[in-house]
């Protein structure tokens, strides 16, 4: 079988040796898109079940043959966990509890274990809505730490916060973007200490930044601003507005911002140019996700419409099991999305009007986004851990 085009460009940009790892939300250059040539399933099933004991909307990342989620637990969310188990057999590898040192307040739907942690292959760096940051190396010891409130008080908000942070160039960056100190900061990932800060739109969002040639592009509702990564200067800057819950997608050539529907642009040093825009794509909660010649995008009402790469045509619409929260991820030919009330589904791409071939109901709430690995789907509720294969 051919790989699309976007395949065969991520696997390029990650590299072989841990073309299996997904160490971010999203994945590979949060892509949503598998770099493995083996796509899981489709009849996938419950290989194992590891359970969790707090709340958490964060999604899994796997790292060689480790499988690490946070969550929060306690009457008001103020324990935090890392938890690392065997992708192998879900058997508990190592657990470290924290106390949360800012605020834990958080919607009723989220929780203080909203974002999703991320690794550069040998560490993992773990945040929490409370700002409060850890970097673990694999077999569970602590690095360093840092309560970021402490630096910045007021950078919260009472929704709870989910950002997730990236690792680019040695540098961890990390959002704390709310209506009052409203923060981006560049952390050593050595140090733990700051390489850069950035005010940033002073307005609640809950995007996670994506890579494009180097920059870290910021998304808010103001739009999109492209930073270096070990300095923080501005390269380019996008200020036709953006979504605050979707995050964008990225491939080698452009950027499919959330923006006025879903806008394609080729930024560069200094400059940004639009190649398309679709008003009528338009995310719900979940980012598009863009596979091969196509970009997918899941709507409010769990309609997944497929469009073209080139333009932003649409090409059909298939309604799903929802509600969504979490976003869609892929591999081959395959989507794979979870819906909030535990519907497992996978759809067929290459179908003439897009098909679901398989579901699996794993009857609890899922919110996550999944994760991908070794031919296997990792999912999570605020009770467990699911693998699928």
């Amino acid at each position: 079988m051919k790989l699309p085009l976007t395949l065969l460009t991520l696997a390029a940009l990650c590299g072989t040796s841990a073309a299996a790892d997904w160490l971010q939300f999203r994945g590979p250059n949060a892509s949503a898109v598998s770099t493995e040539a083996q796509a899981p399933g489709p009849k996938v099933a419950i290989d194992w079940k590891a359970e969790l004991p707090g709340r958490g909307l964060s999604s899994p990342v796997v790292v060689g043959d480790k499988v690490f989620v946070t969550c929060s637990s306690g009457p008001d969310q103020s324990n935090l966990h890392v938890f690392c188990f065997s992708a192998t057999d879900g058997k508990k590898v190592w657990e470290r509890v924290m106390k949360a040192t800012g605020r834990t307040m958080s919607h009723n739907k989220t929780s203080v274990a909203a974002p999703t942690p991320c690794s550069d292959g040998e560490r993992i760096f773990a945040i929490y809505s409370s700002n409060d940051l850890f970097a673990f190396d694999l077999a569970g010891n602590l690095l360093w730490l840092r309560g970021l409130t402490f630096d910045y008080a007021n950078a919260s908000n009472s929704l709870g916060m989910s950002s997730s942070p990236v690792v680019v160039d040695g540098t961890l960056v990390v959002q704390a973007e709310n209506d009052s100190e409203s923060i981006a900061v560049g952390i050593d990932t050595a140090t733990g200490k700051n390489r850069w800060k950035k005010e940033r739109p002073k307005a609640a969002n809950w995007t996670s930044a994506v890579v494009y040639k180097g920059a870290v592009a910021l998304q808010s509702s103001k739009g999109l601003t492209g930073v270096n990564p070990r300095s923080g200067a501005v390269e380019w800057d996008y200020t036709d507005g953006a979504a605050t819950i979707p995050s964008s997608a990225v491939t080698q050539d452009a950027i499919y911002v959330p923006s006025n529907g879903v806008t394609a642009l080729v930024p560069e040093k200094g400059a940004v140019s639009q190649l398309w825009r679709a008003s009528g794509l338009k995310p719900g909660t979940g980012s598009p996700l863009v596979l091969g010649d196509s970009i997918y995008v899941l709507n409010g009402a769990g309609v997944l419409v497929k469009a073209a790469l080139s333009n932003g045509d649409e090409a059909w619409k298939l309604r799903l099991k929802g509600p969504f929260s979490g976003s869609p991820v892929a591999a081959g030919k395959y989507i794979y999305i979870v819906s909030e009330r535990g519907d497992f589904q996978v759809v067929d791409t290459t179908a003439k009007e897009g098909e679901v071939v398989h579901s699996v109901e794993l009857k609890d709430t899922l919110l996550c986004t999944p994760a991908i690995s070794n031919g296997a789907v990792y999912v999570r509720s605020d009770k467990a851990l699911w693998k699928l294969k």
